[in-house]
């Protein structure tokens, strides 16, 4: 499989940047693609590289005035702030960096490029870790997200392929913008598994939002209990997505694959260890070849812990994709090159040890009501009668 998986990689995905504090911070894809490249999982033949996107592909799912204004912004002078443009720029989440319109072209064309290699056969499975923008609205940018590189793939699947899309996405914050970009759309099934709306951004992700007009149905939501540990969180997957997949039957997935469900994780409250980055794939991978041919296109998403959490998630990510073998333990090497570097110490195997995270007291109450949360979602989805 090695030969027919593509991983869409340049330099120049480094430059989507706000700034050295802002927790986005492209950096961890620098990271990630170091240890895949130590672990040897990479060679130069799996490596395609991304186009910027065309304004076509952008005005898919965006405003041109919209897009318009971040052309506008990426090239305001020094010293300017641009907060009197509006559409969700220059805001504390979303500020406005120079180039900020190409440097997002080019990751919403490197997402459109692994759809077309899937979609038109040459590879069965590609991965853009730059990609995952979910947040990012028609006329609006948000929550570190300025274009949506995952609807402007949808979109461009469904005009040049006309084929129906299976969207899993598994951040713990609500997969908000591809949600309502497809929101009538009953040949986008979108599902989104992340931390409820009551107590995190963007609010939004509630079991009562699913869908409308003929899309009515097709917008699932399952919001974990704050807390939820690998278990509970796997169990919740496993209870639905396979139905989905079965029942709906998708022509191609795509994945958002964001790892700040991670205990670690500085923005969320979730507690999962990095187990459910392994087996989370693992399914959505047999689950692709069961039922559409394996096509799986996987972006990356949030993470907030750069160091610890983001590479090692991603590189199995990558490995599961690829059916490469990974070792247990992270290579030395590696934690010999970035430790001086980092404020945490490293970790040196992939999966977290089972005893590395105290208990969570009201595991027994979490688990019951993600449990119930999931009979609520599933009522009333008209493919899964």
């Amino acid at each position: 499989m090695m030969d027919r998986t593509a991983f869409i990689y340049s330099d120049a995905f480094l430059a989507y940047k706000f700034g050295e504090e802002h927790p986005f911070n492209p950096k961890r894809v620098e990271l990630t693609v170091d240890l895949i490249r130590e672990l040897g999982l990479l060679q130069q033949k799996h490596i395609f590289q991304p186009r910027p996107a065309t304004l076509e592909e952008l005005f898919r799912v965006h405003d041109p005035n919209f897009v318009h204004a971040v052309q506008k912004a990426g090239k305001l002078p020094p010293g300017q702030d641009g907060s009197d443009i509006g559409f969700g720029l220059g805001t504390e989440d979303t500020p406005i960096f120079p180039n900020m319109h190409e440097a997002t072209s080019l990751v919403v064309g490197g997402t459109v490029v692994a759809a077309d290699l899937v979609m038109s056969g040459k590879v069965n499975h590609a991965l853009n870790l730059a990609g995952g923008l979910h947040h990012a609205r028609r006329s609006e940018a948000s929550g570190f997200c300025v274009y949506n590189d995952i609807g402007a793939a949808i979109a461009y699947i469904k005009d040049r392929y006309h084929a129906r899309v299976l969207y899993i996405d598994t951040d713990a914050h609500h997969g908000d913008g591809v949600q309502w970009m497809f929101y009538d759309d009953p040949d986008v099934l979108t599902v989104s598994f992340h931390e409820t709306g009551k107590y995190l951004y963007p609010g939004t992700g509630d079991i009562e939002e699913r869908g409308t007009g003929r899309g009515y149905g097709y917008s699932l939501n399952i919001p974990l209990e704050p807390f939820t540990e690998d278990e509970s969180w796997l169990t919740t997957f496993e209870s639905i997505i396979p139905h989905l997949f079965h029942k709906f039957r998708p022509d191609v997935v795509i994945s958002q694959n964001g790892c700040d469900a991670h205990h670690f994780d500085p923005l969320t409250h979730l507690s999962a260890t990095t187990r459910i980055y392994r087996d989370i794939p693992k399914m959505v991978h047999q689950l692709a070849h069961e039922v559409c041919e394996g096509r799986w296109i996987a972006v990356g998403g949030g993470g907030y812990d750069i160091w610890r959490v983001v590479p090692r998630a991603w590189t199995m990510l990558w490995a599961e994709l690829s059916e490469q073998t990974l070792p247990d333990e992270i290579p030395q090497t590696w934690i010999d090159k970035w430790q001086p570097q980092a404020p945490v110490t490293l970790p040196t195997s992939f999966l977290d040890p089972p005893d590395l995270f105290p208990p969570i007291p009201r595991r027994a109450e979490i688990e019951e009501k993600n449990r119930i949360t999931v009979r609520r979602s599933l009522f009333g989805a008209p493919f899964l009668l």
